[in-house]
């Protein structure tokens, strides 16, 4: 069978992630038990893998394999698995594994499509609110059948700020300190425990930014395309690229009054080693 060449259909594309999201969502939802176990842990005790993490992943690679078996995935539980298809899946089974391991509803599934490194389409099922967020690039961004705008024209002092802390206990000490300063100089403050919710809380609306430390391109893939689809800016801070030092996101305006706040503070660091 000769390799598939030319370039993915952008459309097809999204199409396929939007079922995909929605059917591994499906699946989590009856397959969740009562009090499901952690299966493993990874940066820290805190940090948590449960055997549905792994089906989700599983079921996924499954369908992507099936309608595109030559493109390849990147998985935050299978790592990357090469592909001559041109296109790369970015996936994350469960954003927010610790709510959906306490049975709290904001958890998604991310899934995004990448052709010549830049995402150019993606999904996010959250199933336990019935919600799935999704955008092509170029297309806006939707929830549902409802088009999304970020919130515009919102000064730094009014404005509602999602954010995140990590698990190492030395990152969360800095990540307190930094909280401290910006608290008093917002209008309050908001912590989910998804990055990709967020991200679609800033697309639609809900909270008028957002900023966290140690997030992962599996995390944001898709949510970073649909909140910059709704209009928002997403970057590291003192014009870096975002990633896993630092993510801001907000509209534009209050993105730079955001950075403008956190950069002093030095949030990228965290506490030496025995002085947690």
């Amino acid at each position: 069978m000769a390799e598939e060449r030319g370039a993915p259909d952008q459309a097809e594309l999204l199409a396929l992630a939007v079922i995909i999201a929605e059917e591994a969502g499906r699946m989590l939802v009856a397959k969740r038990p009562a009090r499901p176990e952690v299966v493993e842990t990874k940066t820290s005790p805190t940090d948590v893998v449960t055997a549905l993490d792994r089906a989700a992943e599983e079921l996924i690679r499954a369908r992507i394999a099936a309608a595109r078996p030559y493109d390849a995935v990147l998985g935050e539980e299978g790592g990357d698995t090469p592909g001559t298809g041109g296109a790369r899946w970015v996936v994350d089974p469960i954003d927010g594994t610790v709510n959906f391991l306490y049975g709290l509803p904001d958890w998604a599934v991310s899934v995004a499509v990448e052709v010549d490194g830049e995402i150019v389409a993606g999904a996010v099922s959250v199933p336990q609110r019935g919600e799935l967020y999704s955008a092509a690039k170029g297309g806006g961004a939707w929830l549902g059948g409802e088009r999304l705008r970020c919130n515009t024209g919102v000064e730094l002092g009014r404005a509602l700020v999602a954010t995140g802390f990590g698990y190492a206990a030395a990152r969360r000490a800095v990540q307190a300190e930094v909280l401290a300063h910006v608290l008093p100089r917002v209008r309050d403050i908001r912590r989910g425990g998804s990055c990709a919710v967020d991200l679609c809380s800033v697309a639609a609306g809900r909270v008028d930014a957002y900023y966290e430390r140690g997030t992962h391109y599996w995390d944001h893939a898709a949510a970073g395309l649909i909140a910059t689809e709704a209009g928002a800016r997403i970057g590291g801070l003192r014009g870096k690229p975002y990633g896993t030092d630092m993510l801001v996101c907000a509209a534009p305006g209050l993105f730079e009054e955001l950075d403008g706040l956190l950069a002093p503070l030095d949030p990228e660091r965290d506490t030496p080693a025995g002085q947690e």
